[in-house]
């Protein structure tokens, strides 16, 4: 806590990926809360913690502080942390990082509709990488991956 304090009173300038939210991996699927705050709680005043319950977030949690410095010094020090011969991966939370993977769907499902209006079929491996990266606003740097179309088909 001493160098928390410390880091106040300075005119410490922090990363830009520091906040107060904290997404916290490889936790024991049996973690209770009572174990996350007697963890966390150890370097500040915690706002809220929530754990992964389902199968695709098991493991997982977000722990909230009410200050940015308690946050980082819990980064600093839980990073590593064995919790049941499991090594804590402590990170800081980033919007734009979580809300790609949930928006990943959404774009294939839009990718599919698009196909089916414009009539284009997705047999060859190549086409269907190209039409999941263009989803991705990402595109190869060199056209020699694109396939050859003719009306809307491959050519192979």
């Amino acid at each position: 806590m001493a160098q928390t304090i410390s880091l106040r009173k300075g005119n410490t300038r922090l990363p830009p990926e520091v906040n107060r939210v904290l997404y916290v991996r490889n936790l024991p699927f049996n973690i209770s809360s009572e174990e996350m705050y007697d963890i966390f709680g150890k370097y500040g005043a915690i706002r809220q913690i929530r754990i992964g319950t389902n199968k695709d977030t098991r493991g997982t949690a977000y722990v909230v502080y009410e200050d940015i410095y308690d946050a980082k010094t819990a980064v600093d020090h839980l990073s590593g942390f064995n919790v049941a011969n499991r090594y804590l991966i402590v990170l800081y939370y980033q919007q734009a990082k979580m809300s790609k993977k949930f928006d990943q769907k959404k774009k294939e499902e839009e990718i599919v509709k698009m196909q089916e209006k414009y009539g284009v079929t997705t047999k060859d491996k190549h086409l269907h990488a190209m039409v999941s990266l263009i989803g991705q606003q990402h595109l190869p740097a060199s056209s020699r991956y694109l396939p050859s179309l003719r009306n809307n088909q491959v050519i192979e």
